[in-house]
């Protein structure tokens, strides 16, 4: 017989930790998460629903969904072993919030200046089928004293240890320090990060150039990075701007390898957490969400990345 929370559209949702004595569940909430387009709030459930608002409230405080849950809600239906892990970040906008925790201002590329909003940083997997969904995340917290560098280490190692067995890692420039390049090395693992236009390469011993100044090939060009060693450099341009990308291949093997189109293939399964990032506050109603205790973030943004990442209806949004 299945607990009391079961729903045939989120049967991977863990247990909860105890008998639910409240009208609301999870299933619930998924669902007016879905059908509510204007007001995701305690009183509009409550309304919508014909239950007290003190049983909404007891459900968001009852229980504390971590990153694992989303993993091991996430990892259903995928090939763990020899897909792209994706690492990037997104501003929820908060313009006109005072209250709020975790509320604070970071760069927008969206808005191209800093907005005051939460700061999201997600892993995102794609299977070597091209099932995708996010397995890892942090919502930054200035308190920790903690780079989003620092989040990323953390979470890289934590699916890995939960069974997670990626082929290649990729991000943007802002995680393509000498830190994270080399434990993505150390773990042997490729990578494709994005280099910014001032990063130093070297062709010939002992001289460094930029890479906004050096010729790369459409095949790409094998050079020396400055701090770390051998990869394989490609350009795109996207409009006026060029953007430049390392490769590298674990256990030495040949870079001579990487064409153009496996570049090209490597940069769209990182493209996949972009066209992930971008309906999530639409369509998962986490631009206007209102939370202010910092503890009930994680049932807050659980059942809206398990409307992304596992309700059917979604599909039709990424």
């Amino acid at each position: 017989m299945q607990p009391e929370h079961y729903h045939e559209d989120c049967a991977v949702i863990r247990t909860i930790s105890r008998p639910s004595t409240a009208s609301c569940t999870l299933p619930m909430y998924i669902r007016f998460l879905l059908s509510e387009p204007n007001s995701p709030s305690c009183c509009r459930l409550a309304e919508v629903m014909d239950i007290s608002h003190d049983s909404v409230n007891r459900f968001l405080q009852r229980e504390a969904y971590t990153p694992l849950d989303l993993f091991n809600e996430s990892k259903i239906g995928l090939e763990l072993a020899g897909g792209t892990l994706s690492v990037d970040d997104s501003i929820l906008d908060k313009l006109y919030s005072h209250h709020m925790a975790l509320v604070g201002y970071f760069w927008s590329g969206k808005h191209h200046r800093v907005v005051k909003g939460i700061n999201l940083i997600t892993l995102y997997y794609t299977d070597v089928r091209g099932q995708h969904r996010p397995v890892n995340y942090r919502i930054y917290d200035k308190a920790e004293g903690k780079t989003k560098n620092d989040y990323f280490q953390e979470m890289f190692a934590e699916v890995l240890a939960w069974g997670l067995e990626p082929a290649v890692v990729t991000g943007d420039s802002w995680y393509s320090g000498l830190d994270n390049l080399k434990t993505v090395r150390n773990h042997s693992l490729g990578f494709l990060f994005a280099l910014e236009s001032n990063r130093r390469v070297s062709i010939d011993k002992g001289s460094w150039v930029q890479v906004q100044q050096l010729e790369i090939p459409d095949e790409g060009r094998e050079v020396w990075l400055r701090g770390f060693g051998q990869v394989k450099l490609f350009r795109t341009r996207l409009k006026d701007q060029l953007r430049h990308y390392a490769i590298h291949l674990p256990d030495g093997e040949p870079l001579a390898s990487v064409n153009r189109e496996a570049f090209l293939r490597l940069h769209d399964q990182h493209w996949q957490i972009e066209q992930y990032h971008r309906p999530l506050s639409r369509c998962a109603m986490l631009s206007i969400f209102r939370c202010v205790a910092k503890c009930l973030y994680g049932i807050t943004f659980f059942p809206r990345f398990a409307v992304m990442s596992s309700c059917s209806a979604c599909v039709l949004w990424s």
